[in-house]
């Protein structure tokens, strides 16, 4: 996803999104605490369903809701903001990931993405937690070792995945026009 003047981003949640707000963004997100968009409206609607399971788990919102909303955003890109796309599912992008998952973890790199108004790449979906999460843990050897990196990247399939933005700071939100929101529904 390259983020060119004038895209229009999507954003699938629960609720319908006119002015996203950061102090409601979740820590330990894919590319930190921000908040997220995709240039592909087929996987906004899927996290619409994915938002709304959240909202019901947590208590939010009623068990017997099916219906979610994907609010779209027009992106005007202003020179002032610093930006970081990850072309590719590599070994940085996910070493990113890890980073901004699990505290702690490759300092170094976090240290590295703290001053990037948006981080966009590959999305680590619902379908790829679980590889995360074993390279996490040192299922495929030491985390820090190139190895352990290959191995996870491979059972990613990372050609497979959609893109996302994280727009982290008020500065990167400013270039979001909100365009409209559209309900979807769905049976359980």
């Amino acid at each position: 996803m390259l983020l060119v003047d004038g895209m229009v981003l999507y954003h699938g949640s629960y609720v319908a999104v006119e002015a996203p707000d950061l102090r409601k963004c979740r820590p330990h997100k894919d590319f930190g605490r921000g908040f997220y968009v995709t240039a592909s409206h087929e996987q906004a609607v899927r996290f619409t369903r994915t938002a709304t399971m959240k909202a019901i788990r947590r208590g939010t919102i009623p068990a017997n809701t099916h219906t979610g909303y994907v609010s779209s955003f027009v992106f005007h890109l202003p020179d002032s903001l610093k930006i970081h796309e990850f072309p590719n599912a590599d070994a940085d992008w996910l070493r990113c990931v890890v980073a901004h998952r699990r505290q702690g973890q490759f300092p170094q790199d976090a240290e590295k993405w703290c001053n990037f108004d948006i981080i966009a790449g590959k999305i680590a979906n619902d379908n790829t937690n679980m590889v995360i999460t074993v390279f996490m843990s040192g299922g495929y050897g030491a985390v820090e070792s190139s190895k352990a990196c290959e191995t996870a990247l491979g059972f990613l399939m990372p050609e497979r995945l959609k893109n996302q933005a994280c727009f982290r700071t008020e500065s990167a939100l400013s270039a979001l026009a909100f365009a409209g929101s559209e309900k979807i529904s769905w049976q359980s």
